[in-house]
Parts: structure tokens; C-alpha cells; sequence
């Protein structure tokens, strides 16, 4: 008697979209409705102490909507794209063989967490320690500028994100002769995630006046302060962490690099190019998969909505797919 097949995951809810398009908002109003488990895809809130410049869901909202993922990891410590698939796939397996009718939401805005955890990541071929190690100390003597030109020549699919991203693109290129992207495309393991995506969109200038308002706020609450106590404990300038958006603007303020009238502008702009190019990214990977697949699993969503409609609509479009249904509504509790 032949064995039967094995079932096919459990498809999982997935809110995706620029930073400061309000996915936080709307996965807070969608706990409101059901009970839920935040698995957070948001590669700058791993790190512990970075708060404000990541725009960390604050103690209140954790305590009213469980979270995964925040606060992992020290500034400076690694944390790649695999970790994360290996540790969100955990978070997601323990929300639901507890058997309290919660489920577990993915949200972010890091594609390539995403990604990870639903397609999975190629299996990396043995590298050469010593040649390994003589490459990871030419990598630290560049400037991240110019390291990130290295990676974008290596492998023309290299979209950014910083100095670790770029790292690993030159290492696994000069390592292995080929581009960190054809491994993804062509030796991937088996995914973990039958993903159902949600993409939060709104008008460039809509979404230009909130990034406007979160900077400012940011800035507000204490940003500067946040990044001198790093600085203060001894977190190199250039660390994981402190290189990411925000934070490698006031460092080089900090540093005397930067005027201070000038640091909310410089924010700002780099702020918009990086929603813009998850944006893209969004736009593009997940119709190229939808494609591949031949099936329709994302759901484009106007995010000028009030997050309370967004979420009923989501929860009621949730609840019509056949193979879930899972979700119910606080009043069908």
C-alpha cells in the first residue's frame, strides 16, 4: 500500500510592503478581531537598543499582540536570511501546536527574510577557511560604498541593504564563481511557508507625507540619543545595526560628517529610495512567483484605508479560502 502523500502546509497570512506604509497598524487592528502571533520579517528590529530608528512596535503593543523576532541579537552580530528562515519556521510551528486557536502572521517589510522562509535558501557548498577568512578581512577594510559596488558588479541582482547584505553577495561570488542570486534561483532548499500575501500600497506622496512624520517623530523621541549610547558601549561605527538607515546618518553626524541641520533631510531621502526599492522589489518578486506558480496568492491593498477596515477585509477574504477558514472573529469566540 502506497504511503499517503504528505499534506501541504498550513497556508500562512503575510503582510507585506514599504516601511512606513502602516503594517503595523493594520496587523494591530487585525489582533483586535482574532487572536494572532506577529512573526516580525523586519531585518533592523533584530537588534537589541535599536528602538526608535526601527520604529520597534513599542512595550504596549508587544504586550497587547504577541511578537517574534525583536530584539535577537546584539548591534554588530550577524543575522542572516537563513537564521531567520530556520527561527521564523520554530515560531510558527510552536503558535500553532499550542492549540489555542492562535495564528501566526508574518509581517515585514525584508524581502529576503520573506523569501527565505517561504522558498527556502540554497544549501551553501564548503568554502575554504583560509581563503574564507583573508576575504571577510579584505571585505572589512573597504568602505561600505565601495563594498556594495563590488557586490552589485559581482551579482547584478544585488539590491542593497546594507554592509552585511553586500558582504555575503562578494563572498559567495568569489567563492564559489557564481552570483549569490543564481544559488537562490537554482540550488534552493524546500520552503517552510505556503504564503497567502497581503501587499500594502498607498500613493508615492501619501506614503512621502508619512515618512515625513515618522522621521520627524523618530528624531523626536530620541534617535541621536539612541545611536550615542551605542557609540558609548563601544558598538563600532560601521556595525551591523547602526548601518542601516537613520542610524548611519547620525553616526556620521555624530562624526562630524554630517551638519545636524542637515540629518533630517538626509533621513528623509534615504528613507524614500529604500521604500521605494522594497516597493519594487514586492511588486515584482511576488508577481514573478505568482507566475511561476500559476496560482493567485497576493492580494494588493490600498493601505489609505483607516488599519480597522483594512483588517476586517483581510479577515473576512481570509476566511473564504477554502483550505484555511482558520481565523475566527472575536464575537465567534
Amino acid at each position: 500500500m502506497a504511503a499517503p502523500s504528505p499534506q501541504p502546509p498550513a497556508p500562512t497570512l503575510v503582510l507585506v510592503g514599504p516601511t512606513g506604509v502602516g503594517k503595523t497598524a493594520v496587523a494591530v487592528a487585525l489582533a483586535a478581531l482574532t487572536p494572532i502571533t506577529v512573526i516580525s520579517a523586519d531585518a533592523r528590529q533584530v537588534y537589541r537598543g535599536l528602538d526608535i530608528g526601527t520604529a520597534k512596535p513599542d512595550r504596549e503593543t508587544q504586550a497587547r499582540v504577541p511578537h517574534r523576532g525583536l530584539d535577537l541579537v546584539a548591534p554588530g552580530e550577524r543575522y542572516s536570511a537563513g537564521r531567520f528562515a530556520r527561527d521564523a519556521a520554530g515560531w510558527i510551528a510552536e503558535t500553532r501546536s499550542a492549540g489555542r486557536g492562535v495564528e501566526p502572521i508574518v509581517v515585514g517589510g525584508t524581502g529576503l527574510y520573506i523569501r527565505a522562509l517561504a522558498e527556502g535558501l540554497f544549501r551553501e557548498p564548503p568554502f575554504e577557511p583560509e581563503r574564507r577568512e583573508q576575504l571577510r578581512r579584505w571585505s572589512e577594510s573597504l568602505e561600505g560604498a565601495d563594498l556594495a559596488r563590488w557586490a552589485g558588479r559581482l551579482d547584478p541582482a544585488f539590491l542593497g541593504g546594507g554592509r552585511q547584505r553586500a558582504a555575503r553577495a562578494v563572498e559567495v561570488a568569489l567563492l564559489t564563481g557564481r552570483a549569490l542570486s543564481w544559488w537562490q534561483r537554482e540550488a534552493r532548499e524546500s520552503g517552510t511557508l505556503r504564503p497567502w500575501y497581503i501587499h500594502l500600497t498607498v500613493p508615492r506622496e501619501v506614503l512621502h507625507r508619512r515618512l515625513a512624520t515618522r522621521v520627524d517623530q523618530m528624531l523626536a523621541a530620541g534617535l541621536v540619543a539612541e545611536v550615542q549610547r551605542q557609540l558609548d558601549a563601544g558598538v563600532a561605527r560601521d556595525a551591523a545595526g547602526l548601518d542601516g538607515i537613520g542610524y548611519r546618518e547620525v553616526v556620521a553626524m555624530v562624526n562630524g560628517e554630517l551638519p545636524e541641520s542637515e540629518l533630517r533631510d538626509a533621513i528623509l531621502v534615504s528613507t524614500r529610495r529604500y521604500a521605494k526599492r522594497q516597493d519594487t522589489w514586492f511588486r515584482n518578486q511576488l508577481r514573478a512567483r505568482d507566475a511561476v506558480r500559476g496560482e493567485r496568492e497576493i492580494w494588493t491593498l490600498d493601505a489609505t484605508e483607516k488599519p480597522e477596515m483594512l483588517a476586517r477585509s483581510i479577515l473576512e477574504r481570509w476566511n473564504a479560502i477554502p483550505a484555511h477558514r482558520a481565523l475566527r472573529t472575536a464575537h465567534d469566540s
